[in-house]
């Protein structure tokens, strides 16, 4: 029977516990979007977990939807990533990074004029997003792609791919989760195509997958790992029918080998929730982690279960650097500090207190 603290082999990459650092944007990318020395010693310092999962990260120059996230666009950010991995692989870690595009999601004010773009003409509703000296404002109608564009799109995630192995990551995972683009083409409340990107679940997810396969080409299928959330409705977005859609595109992944799949849920003690975990096991063989505000007692009794093979950690490591070693001692957990999420510095991000060596 497995625990939190066995280790784990998703894909080609050796885990030595199945704590894994989830997705946190915390806004220390600066100005042009490139990593600094306080996201290296931010990273490094919790290298202890199972797995690092970076911040979503830019895979062109003109998607950004929040401010100063890091990018993986051009060789500056090779650079400065490279910073990153080196110092969390020195003591002793693994470090994959999420790419992302954010689709409607984005605001012309934060990528030099340009209009957001979508698998649709419709603009994310009853939400707004932060603009420096703007304040909040309403998202824009974006620009639905033509289908001659899409290409373009799939060769972006290729080269920030290419990009992240030359930064030293170990993997690369895909954000089809939370609204963003990729889960604009899935989810049929927005996804409201005729062309072949649209209608079926095959075609919605026709992106995704071509998106995975060019991954596959340049790290390997091994190193490459896919989130999705279907019953979280974030931006704006819905499916009516996630149980197939999970259904097909663990079948889809499966097929792939990827490394392992990411169910981001809503919340993991809602029935639907654990419907849809059972389909994911069905379909896919792999390893599946799942994220859905998981303490550790929870998170163990998934794991042993067989649940799940790993469980995703945000807000724990948000406070705590050294979680893995808290929930090893059973010592209790630092509060994270909600007023310094984002920020320029290493205040509320490098400087919680950790346990005695």
């Amino acid at each position: 029977m497995n625990s939190l603290f066995s280790p784990l082999k998703a894909g080609l990459i050796e885990l030595p516990n199945r704590i894994v650092m989830a997705p946190l944007t915390r806004a220390r990318g600066g100005a042009k979007h490139v990593p600094s020395a306080v996201m290296a010693e931010y990273y490094a310092q919790r290298a202890s977990a199972g797995l690092i999962i970076t911040e979503a990260t830019m895979i062109a120059a003109d998607g950004c939807a929040f401010v100063e996230e890091g990018g993986l666009f051009n060789e500056a950010c090779v650079a400065g990533w490279r910073g990153v991995t080196d110092e969390v692989h020195r003591r002793g870690g693994r470090i994959m990074v999420q790419l992302w595009h954010p689709g409607r999601a984005a605001h012309s004010a934060l990528n030099g004029g340009s209009q957001p773009i979508s698998s649709t003409d419709r603009a994310i509703q009853n939400d707004t997003i932060r603009i420096p000296g703007l304040g909040a404002q309403p998202y824009e109608v974006p620009r639905r792609l033509e289908t001659h564009e899409i290409p373009g799109i799939v060769k972006l995630f290729g080269e920030a791919t290419r990009r992240a192995k030359q930064a030293g990551f170990d993997g690369i995972q895909l954000h089809a989760a939370h609204g963003y683009l990729l889960d604009q083409f899935l989810r049929d409340s927005v996804n409201d195509r005729s062309d072949a990107y649209g209608g079926s679940i095959a075609n919605r997810a026709k992106l995704l997958l071509e998106v995975v396969d060019v991954a596959s080409r340049e790290i390997g299928a091994g190193r490459v790992s896919v989130r999705i959330s279907p019953l979280v409705d974030y931006n704006d977005i819905a499916d009516s029918n996630p149980s197939e859609l999970v259904a097909y595109l663990a079948a889809e992944f499966e097929r792939r080998g990827l490394s392992f799949l990411e169910l981001r849920q809503h919340a993991h003690v809602l029935p639907a929730e654990e419907q849809l975990v059972g389909i994911a096991r069905q379909h896919f063989h792999g390893v599946l982690m799942l994220n859905g505000g998981f303490d550790q007692a929870s998170g163990e009794a998934a794991v042993s279960s067989g649940r799940a093979d790993a469980i995703v950690y945000g807000r724990a490591f948000i406070g705590n650097a050294d979680l893995v070693k808290r929930f090893a001692v059973g010592a209790p957990l630092n509060a994270m500090d909600a007023t310094t999420l984002y920020g320029p510095d290493g205040r509320g991000y490098t400087d919680y207190p950790v346990l005695p060596a």
